[in-house]
């Protein structure tokens, strides 16, 4: 195996928080390496649904130093649109990508850590895991589940209407993507769309846009010491996107409670009523893809790792980035990742020199 030249900061993870990153390390002056196990640019984007389009026009999903061009005849980009500006972007700052390359697991080595890839050793005076959450998808452990003989998938999995046109589908899920999805299919399919709790749709005039200055108003509170709003989940669990929307407003969208179980052929429910179906997409979120720092022995409640700000407690070397509002605000979006990408190199060039 490939022994690589140990460098001031490897980032795991190439998507948009590793991009980010690497412009602000670019900025500080560190040598640093950034590792993406993807064969090519575009991170998560490269995977989504087909019709899957941005919450917030071009200009409000940029990266730090270059605006998102708007995608003609878009309001709202779509998930092809994101790729191409991530890739160019990439270029444009000639940001050091090795790929594809796995990184199985980091471990403390002395003054360095060590970073352990299917194509070799890394060695590094600090770590940015920027691996997000869509490698890990969450399916709950509904009862039933094992034994339903129909088509199950995630989020992950699902790409187009046409997959499922004339079928029976239950759509589980009352967030972003269980309403995109279920909207997607609510014209072509028979379909069935159960929710924890009736959907909250925000205003139709909010987007991502004011989803993060909601965000980091709420950190900036915190930080303060004053009394939490509530962030984001205050105003809704689903945004208006104009898809959702045109379901929803032509009475498609009717959401039902979750099912008890799931049998052989569908879903049952608490009063006994039972659902055939071909098909159950769950779209039932995710969770870190934290796995490749397990040596480090840093995970607490609910799987994070704690930290203050990106930096975790327990290694000052390591910086989390990209994973939600626990590692910065709205830092799971293209816009919202550049303020904590730019404290994270700013830390590491502080302890590094």
């Amino acid at each position: 195996m490939t022994e690589h030249q140990a460098v001031d900061v490897v980032v795991i993870g190439g998507g948009q928080a590793g991009l980010a990153a690497g412009y602000h390390l670019r900025r500080a002056g560190l040598d640093f390496a950034i590792l993406d196990a993807d064969s090519a640019p575009g991170g998560a984007w490269r995977h989504t649904w087909d019709s899957l389009h941005l919450f917030s026009p071009a200009a409000y999903s940029s990266l730090p130093g270059r605006l998102m061009p708007p995608q003609p005849g878009e309001t709202y980009p779509d998930a092809a649109h994101v790729v191409d500006y991530l890739t160019d972007y990439e270029q444009r700052y000639d940001l050091p990508v090795h790929r594809p390359v796995r990184v199985s697991d980091v471990h403390r080595d002395g003054a360095l850590l060590r970073v352990e890839t299917d194509s070799g050793t890394w060695r590094a005076r600090a770590v940015v895991s920027a691996t997000g959450t869509w490698s890990r998808p969450f399916i709950p452990a509904v009862p039933g589940r094992t034994e339903y003989r129909g088509t199950q998938l995630h989020t992950v999995e699902y790409r187009s209407p046409s997959d499922f046109a004339g079928r029976k589908v239950i759509v589980v899920g009352g967030g972003n993507s269980g309403a995109q999805i279920a909207a997607d299919l609510a014209y072509g399919s028979d379909l069935t769309w159960v929710t924890l709790r009736e959907p909250r749709y925000l205003a139709d005039d909010i987007d991502g846009r004011a989803l993060f200055d909601h965000a980091t108003a709420r950190r900036k509170a915190l930080d303060a010491g004053r009394t939490d709003t509530g962030g984001v989940a205050s105003l809704g669990d689903i945004v208006a996107v104009p898809p959702v929307r045109a379901a929803r407003d032509a009475g498609l969208l009717k959401a039902q409670p979750v099912f008890t179980r799931l049998t052989a052929t569908g879903a049952e429910w608490p009063d006994g009523t039972r659902t055939d179906a071909d098909a159950v997409i769950w779209c039932t979120g995710f969770r870190p893809a934290l796995s490749h720092l397990a040596p480090l022995g840093l995970r607490g409640p609910r799987g994070h790792v704690p930290t203050t700000g990106t930096q975790a407690l327990a290694e000052p070397r390591l910086h989390l980035l990209g994973y939600g509002d626990w590692t910065g605000p709205a830092s799971a979006t293209l816009i919202g990742v550049g303020r904590p990408a730019r404290d994270a190199a700013r830390a590491l060039a502080a302890l590094l020199r």
